[in-house]
């Protein structure tokens, strides 16, 4: 479904139902170098049971028309115009990564627009490391096996993923080499620079959800627990026996986490 916010096209997938403002809205909000396609699994479920569904593709991804937007401020603000745009009163955003800095910051700014979050893979600060964040701007391919390579369990590597017809780390890859040019330098780059996430969570108002992977190496889990606390009365819900990709390597309980937090 297509939408206009800031005068460009921006689209939303949405779970292969006809969106209807009048339900709860829930907006799916990806990380860095990815689009809507990594929530395909939790989004059409809620889609059919009960819910409005907007996973977004970020300004500059997927089907969005440009610029990717360089600050975590920005994005936020545009989740809010995508929300109005939508006819949505207000909407329960789920971000991971780089989208969970976008959900915090959009309940910290917008918070008539916002019923809930849910943060998977989040830590504040998200710094990137000098190596990788050069290779972003200067040797995509490598920064995206470098990515590929931390967001996943050793087991992802090989041929026993969780279902037939699933290669989650060819698939992942596959997603990062299909965003356009600079946009990977561009993401990172604002997960480096966003200082704004202790001021962020402090605001925060509405029921919030950490979601955190016990063996990510992108936003490790110590680092997420701490950063829950900085958010009055949150949630948290551990994934044992995945990396950072939690959608691919766990999709069942993500969307559990997710079920029961929404509800």
């Amino acid at each position: 479904m297509e939408f206009i916010v800031n005068d460009k096209k921006a689209y939303a997938y949405t779970g292969g139902k006809t969106f209807d403002a009048t339900l709860p809205t829930v907006v799916f909000v990806h990380g860095a170098q990815c689009d809507h396609s990594v929530w395909i699994l939790q989004s059409r479920y809620l889609a059919h049971h009960g819910y409005g569904v907007l996973a977004v593709d970020l300004p500059g991804h997927g089907r969005s028309d440009g610029p990717a937007l360089a600050r975590i401020e920005d994005l936020a603000d545009w989740i809010a115009g995508l929300i109005d745009a939508a006819g949505a009163k207000q909407g329960a955003l789920v971000g991971h990564s780089m989208g969970s800095l976008i959900a915090l910051e959009c309940a910290a700014r917008h918070p008539a627009h916002v019923a809930k979050i849910a943060l998977l893979a989040s830590a504040y600060p998200m710094k990137v490391s000098a190596e990788l964040l050069d290779a972003t701007e200067n040797d995509e391919p490598v920064a995206q096996d470098m990515v590929n390579i931390w967001s996943h369990l050793a087991y992802a590597q090989y041929p026993n993923n969780p279902g037939p017809g699933f290669w989650v780390i060819g698939e992942n890859l596959r997603l990062m080499q299909r965003q356009k040019p600079g946009v990977m330098h561009t993401d990172f780059a604002a997960c480096n620079a966003y200082a704004g996430g202790a001021e962020a969570a402090a605001k925060v108002a509405c029921p919030a959800l950490f979601v955190i992977a016990r063996r990510d190496a992108m936003t490790p889990a110590r680092s997420a627990q701490a950063f829950a606390q900085t958010v009055k009365g949150a949630r948290i819900v551990g994934i044992e026996g995945s990396g950072h990709n939690m959608m691919g390597e766990k999709p069942d309980e993500v969307l559990d986490a997710l079920v029961t937090f929404l509800k």
